[in-house]
């Protein structure tokens, strides 16, 4: 996947995290590379945010290299971490590493150089099991793209239906109507998370009437 360092501060946008590292990290010393992450959930939180500030004012006369991994990233830990990645003590380099782009505070994502390694084709991919969802799925995936652009919506939506049709999951006429009636609203400038929010609680009603 990667095939040399990145060596200034960047927001890598991927499919998968954990398989980002291992492709990144042989091209690192050890002994310059930490990487900071939630080990009991995949949500970066002040805890982690302490940790970096932490680690990242350890001096080193090399280059030093923070991963920050998160498949979501807590509001209260991006603002901690506001001014130092802004302006990094001497030598250090924040590499921070999500699923998603509408994780990451715009303060943030505007400061810091982006990659999208993230593949739109599976954007169906989203843990989202439409023949087991729950109000706690919708909630979770709400709240992780509450960010997430018109043409990501757009992609989702196209990318459910295709998820649909490939598990050859039965639709009434109505619930196809509702996925045409979301890209309509969407090319209309609708709120996305909106659209979404309706689309989704439409397979959950679908779900419930079984």
């Amino acid at each position: 996947m990667f095939n040399e360092k990145i060596e200034t501060a960047h927001i890598l946008i991927v499919n998968d995290i954990e398989e980002t590292l291992n492709s990144l990290l042989p091209l690192y010393s050890k002994h310059n590379t930490r990487i900071i992450k939630n080990e009991e959930k995949e949500e970066f939180l002040l805890a982690q945010a302490n940790a970096t500030i932490k680690e990242a004012y350890i001096s080193s006369n090399e280059k030093k290299y923070i991963f920050l991994c998160g498949k979501t990233f807590r509001n209260e830990a991006q603002n901690s971490l506001l001014k130092i990645l802004e302006e990094p003590p001497k030598n250090v380099v924040f590499i921070i590493i999500t699923n998603s782009k509408s994780t990451i505070l715009p303060t943030i994502f505007s400061r810091m150089p982006h990659k999208i390694f993230r593949k739109r084709q599976e954007k169906e991919d989203l843990h989202l099991n439409i023949e087991k969802l729950d109000l706690k799925d919708i909630y979770e995936f709400l709240k992780e793209n509450q960010r997430i652009s018109k043409n990501e919506a757009t992609n989702f939506v196209e990318a459910l239906l295709l998820k649909i049709n490939k598990e050859q999951l039965r639709l009434t006429q109505e619930e196809l109507n509702s996925f045409s009636k979301a890209i309509k609203l969407l090319n209309l400038n609708s709120r996305p998370i909106n659209v979404l929010n309706t689309l989704l609680l439409i397979l959950l009603n679908r779900k419930n009437k079984k």
